[in-house]
């Protein structure tokens, strides 16, 4: 009988310990599990941020866009006064307008101008970006296409300022029918909006091609009509949501209004 106590003891000691392991291995497994559940709950889920809305809803009417004053002093004896409207499936993200004329004057020679604008609206996107980053790739490419002019003369790029949020010139001298022509393409960004304006002359019959500075003076003064055209177009960005009624608001004018 003393010997048996002994071993008794040694059995219960034993028998112990896979008692403890087990209930250790179930307050690890208890501590996972709320780790991985705090790690998956919506409040520990980070969401991608919205991208910000567009700027402009809207294009401005290509063919009113640059004054008429403007398009007579830079395309005189213009054939189509009204401008001669581009094609486009949507006219709330693109369109364009063109204006040329020939100034004869006989024996001395005639002048030919040519004036063209265009507008390319992009829309914000969740998943290609707002309307004004996917505009400014656009922007980008416009540049790189104007400088890219087959045939183009001694190509030059350089930064417009005050015009839009960025704004570059791209000038170059052209060789067409044996005439010489002299270009200027404004590439500015407004918001959302890039505008183009391409202008060029050339002079026929003998008389002088025009100066590559007068060009691009002109160019650019119709460039700032056309981007100040999209600035009076709709804007939502300007309207918070401070500045329209609540609907609890709208309800209580009307209750006023009734009584």
């Amino acid at each position: 009988m003393h010997r048996s106590a002994p071993r008794l003891s040694r059995i219960l000691a034993c028998a112990a310990v896979p008692v403890m392991l087990v209930v250790a291995g179930c307050s690890s497994d208890s501590g996972d599990a709320k780790a991985s559940d705090s790690s998956t709950s919506p409040s520990a889920q980070k969401s991608e941020p919205e991208v910000e809305p567009a700027k402009f809803t809207e294009l401005p009417d290509a063919c009113t866009s640059i004054a008429k004053k403007t398009i007579e002093d830079l395309v005189p004896k213009t054939k189509t006064k009204g401008g001669t409207p581009g094609k486009s499936s949507d006219t709330t993200s693109r369109g364009g307008c063109s204006w040329n004329g020939l100034d004869d004057n006989g024996v001395k020679g005639s002048q030919y101008r040519w004036l063209d604008v265009g507008f390319t609206r992009f829309d914000s996107d969740q998943s290609l970006g707002s309307g004004a980053k996917r505009a400014t790739d656009e922007y980008t490419k416009q540049v790189s296409k104007a400088q890219a002019t087959e045939g183009a003369e001694k190509p030059a790029a350089k930064p417009v300022a005050a015009l839009g949020e960025q704004a570059t010139a791209v000038t170059y001298g052209l060789t067409k029918s044996k005439e010489d022509f002299e270009y200027a393409t404004i590439v500015a960004r407004t918001g959302n909006v890039v505008v183009s304006v391409t202008y060029n002359g050339a002079g026929f019959a003998g008389a002088k091609t025009p100066s590559a500075a007068d060009i691009l003076k002109d160019a650019q003064k119709a460039a700032k009509e056309a981007v100040a055209a999209v600035g009076a177009g709709s804007d939502t960005s300007s309207a918070s949501p401070s500045a329209s009624a609540s609907p609890s608001a709208s309800a209580s004018a009307s209750a006023s209004a009734k009584s």
